[in-house]
């Protein structure tokens, strides 16, 4: 695994939403949050090693639920209050499917084995039901660690880029979900999709950090 630092300055991204951007916890609440992350930044790092569309498989998984639950707590906390939740859920609800079109593309392009499914439901429902707790009782947690996950996300499609760039993973045919959820020119390749994929991300780091900040 390359070091942050090692990666070739071209690949960052075009964007202010730099590669290398990384929130320093300020907080008891934020080092949680990060601690978790790198744990889970570790497992995937040692169960998956350089196997990135597997390693995407099974972590857009876990990605799609936070948005998902978050906008499910939201919903019912606008139904109970009787007050406009200000598109609140519909953002959050539209990165929930932003993730899960992230994981239909990889399940094109890695196609996952029949463990990695098992892991993919076990992750689900273990994360599910932790990340509702969490949100429950400590929602600036909650998107602190999302914001979290999407800094590794960011970094991880990174060197996704340079070992395609480096030739040591073919640079494929994008596949056709992805071109037509994307835009993507209709001979767009796997280095193209990576780089949206990776964009998106971005946003949603940025964005959950900022929803952190102001809770």
């Amino acid at each position: 695994m390359l070091s942050r630092d090692e990666l070739p300055k071209n690949l960052e991204l075009n964007s202010s939403n730099r590669t290398h951007v990384h929130l320093h916890p300020e907080c008891f609440s934020d080092s949680v949050a990060l601690f978790i992350t790198r744990s889970l930044r570790f497992f995937a790092d040692t169960f998956f090693k350089k196997r990135y569309g597997h390693r995407a498989v099974v972590l857009e998984t876990v990605a799609a639920v936070p948005g998902m639950v978050g906008g499910m707590l939201a919903h019912f906390k606008s139904l109970r209050k009787m007050i406009d939740d200000g598109d609140f859920i519909k953002e959050l609800l539209e990165e929930a499917d932003n993730e899960r079109m992230h994981l239909m593309t990889f399940i094109a392009i890695a196609k996952p084995s029949t463990f990695e499914r098992f892991i993919i439901m076990a992750g689900q429902f273990i994360f599910g039901a932790f990340y509702t707790i969490l949100y429950i009782f400590f929602k600036r947690t909650a998107h602190r660690m999302v914001g979290y996950f999407e800094e590794e996300a960011v970094f991880s499609y990174t060197e996704y880029l340079y070992e395609i760039d480096s030739g040591k993973i073919p640079n494929t045919p994008a596949p056709e979900i992805a071109i037509n959820y994307w835009g993507l020119d209709k001979n767009a390749t796997l280095r193209e999709v990576i780089e949206v994929i990776r964009d998106d991300e971005a946003g949603h780091r940025d964005r959950n950090h900022a929803i952190a900040d102001s809770i």
